[in-house]
């Protein structure tokens, strides 16, 4: 009985693993007949409104190149994972994504730290990885599989820098900055180095740790300083609070931030007290371009009304150009469409025309939005 009890077992295993990679389309490249593409993105935690929304423009993507015929001939079978946030979860998702689910290419992440976290093991692997939105430069330095559709922080920190000074009329600043996130020290560098070199003067640097709650001690130091404006380069749920706690102190000059504002929960959070601050990002869904209105309106069906912000934007456009270049590639050999990928120029996006540089960075436009009434409001559109 013992004899014939193995490979009984082990059929029926195998035949359990067939019917769930069936049913959850997480299993491997389907036997040859789709093309697995992986994403990790926080869908839960502290950023999930960043990772929710891109998911969302990620998912939206293939769904439009499923439905005109796929890749290659070959439907895509889009395998994602959540990291929860949480330092560490996006290496071993990656992992999984590349050994276990044989992934030709992988998606992610909106944060720098976490998309710095996968970028090695993609590049150890030669598996192209497209990050939507990670804009902290050492993300694509990792290595030449590894590309961003965004801009990057030195020109989004010299745009908010010209901002405060050309629109604002800031001459003295103040920064404020997470130690523990790199992209929003990149951010406060940049902004520095060039508010600096156009003349202002930055008269208060102070600092916090990601998940902190209260900012009074740092801006009562800042407001002692007599700032004319504060730059705050830092994700949405911090960002909510210091306005916040900024106004209660009496402190009424206008918050800056970068594209790490750019979420629902910041007015949420920040009520009022957002009332004429600005920040930097992507794409406005105010913008009159076809492509634009096109996606506003499919994502609106798809997701019951909500208006998709420059986190969408970017996931849609990051699986747009992955799969032009697989369909260029003519091939899913990593090598390949890493070249392909490469060779992007003038890909007419969501997010405006997407070309990549020498070292895999998007070159492309910045746009400046303004809170006002409650809402996010177009400004201006800064071409680099």
């Amino acid at each position: 009985m013992n004899h014939w009890r193995a490979p009984l077992n082990l059929l029926l295993l195998l035949a359990i693993s067939t019917l769930l990679a069936t049913f959850t389309g997480c299993g491997p490249s389907g036997g040859g007949d789709t093309i697995s593409i992986g994403e990790f993105a926080s869908l839960t935690g502290k950023e999930a409104a960043f990772g929710q929304s891109s998911h969302k423009g990620t998912l939206l993507a293939i769904e439009d190149i499923n439905a005109a015929g796929g890749v290659l001939g070959k439907k895509i079978n889009f395998i994602y994972e959540d990291n929860r946030s949480t330092p560490g979860e996006s290496a071993t998702i990656v992992k999984k994504l590349i050994t276990r689910d044989n992934v030709v290419a992988v998606l992610g992440e909106v944060a720098s730290g976490r998309s710095l976290e996968a970028a090695p093991i993609c590049q150890a692997n030669k598996i192209p990885m497209i990050s939507p939105s990670s804009t902290n430069p050492k993300v694509t330095e990792t290595g030449d599989f590894i590309f961003r559709v965004c801009f990057i922080d030195p020109f989004q920190g010299t745009v908010m820098a010209k901002f405060a000074k050309a629109k604002v009329n800031a001459r003295k600043v103040a920064v404020l900055s997470d130690v523990s996130a790199p992209y929003s020290l990149g951010l406060a560098q940049y902004f520095k180095e060039q508010f600096t070199a156009d003349g202002g003067a930055i008269v208060s640097e102070q600092k916090f740790s990601s998940g902190d709650k209260d900012f009074k001690a740092q801006l009562t130091a800042i407001k002692g300083t007599s700032p004319e404006a504060i730059f705050v380069p830092c994700y949405y749920t911090e960002a909510g609070l210091i306005v916040r706690q900024a106004r209660q102190l009496s402190i009424t000059v206008p918050l800056l931030g970068g594209d790490g504002w750019e979420a629902p929960e910041l007015i949420q959070i920040g009520g009022e007290a957002l009332e004429g601050c600005f920040y930097s990002t992507h794409y406005s869904p105010e913008d009159a371009a076809p492509a634009v209105q096109d996606f506003v309106k499919k994502f609106k069906a798809k997701n019951g009304g909500e208006i998709p912000d420059a986190m969408a934007a970017l996931g849609y456009d990051s699986a747009m150009v992955l799969a032009e270049a697989i369909k260029k590639a003519g091939t899913t050999d990593g090598p390949k469409v890493r070249d392909a990928i490469a060779a992007t120029k003038d890909y007419m996006g969501v997010t405006g025309k997407t070309t990549l540089d020498a070292n895999r960075n998007a070159t492309k436009p910045a746009v400046i939005l303004a809170i006002k009434d409650g809402k996010f409001k177009y400004v201006e559109t800064i071409t680099p």
